[in-house]
C-alpha cells in the first residue's frame, strides 16, 4: 500500500505538468523502500519497478502500459480480441465458459505475498538500481535523451534549476576531494 504523502507527492507532479512516469517513480520509491526494509523480497530490480508502476495504476496515474517490441519478434501479453481455436468449442466461435475458480482472491493475493517474502532484497540494492538505469539509459537515442532532459529543465522551473545546479557543484566537489 502506497504512503499518502506518495499519492500527494504525484498528484503535485500532475498539477506541475510532470510525465506520468515522473508522478509514478514516488511509487516505485516507496517499492524500493519495502524491499529494502525486507516488507517482502524481489527476484530483480525490473520486478520492484514492475510492482510500484502497479500501485501507481491502482492509486489513478495514467502510466501508459509497456510497448510493444516488434524488431525482436516479442510482444507484451495482452487480452485477445478473438478467441483462439483451442479455446472455442468447436469451430463456431464462441468461448468455453471458464470454470469457478474455488480458490478466493484474498487467497491468491496472500500466495503472492507470501512467494515474494521468500525473495531477496538484492534486486533493491544501489548497485542493482544503479545498473538497471544504465541498461535503461543504454536502449535510448541521444535525441530521446535530450528531449527527455529538456521536458524536466521545462518542468522543473527556475528555482528547481538553480536547486539542481547547486547539487550538481557540490557532487563535483566531493568527486574531486575524493580524487575520482
Amino acid at each position: 500500500m502506497p504512503r499518502a504523502s506518495s499519492i500527494g507527492q504525484a498528484w503535485a507532479d500532475k498539477r506541475a505538468g510532470k510525465a506520468p512516469t515522473t508522478q509514478a517513480g514516488h511509487f516505485i520509491h516507496d517499492e524500493i523502500e519495502a524491499v529494502r526494509r525486507g516488507k517482502h523480497g524481489v527476484r530483480s530490480t525490473k520486478q520492484a519497478i514492475a510492482i510500484g508502476l502497479s500501485e501507481a495504476r491502482r492509486a489513478g496515474i495514467d502510466v501508459p502500459p509497456k510497448k510493444d517490441i516488434t524488431r525482436t519478434g516479442t510482444k507484451s501479453v495482452g487480452i485477445r480480441s478473438t478467441p483462439t481455436k483451442s479455446a472455442a468449442k468447436g469451430g463456431d466461435g464462441k468461448v468455453a465458459p471458464r470454470r469457478a475458480s474455488s480458490e478466493s482472491k484474498d487467497t491468491r493475493a496472500r500466495a503472492a505475498l507470501e512467494a515474494l517474502k521468500r525473495e531477496g532484497t538484492t534486486g533493491a540494492s544501489r548497485h542493482a538500481l544503479s545498473a538497471q538505469s544504465k541498461r535503461a539509459a543504454s536502449t535510448r537515442t541521444a535525441a530521446d535523451r535530450s528531449a527527455s532532459a529538456k521536458k524536466a529543465a521545462v518542468t522543473k522551473g527556475a528555482a528547481g534549476r538553480s536547486e539542481a545546479a547547486r547539487k550538481a557543484a557540490r557532487t563535483r566537489a566531493t568527486r574531486t576531494q575524493a580524487g575520482r
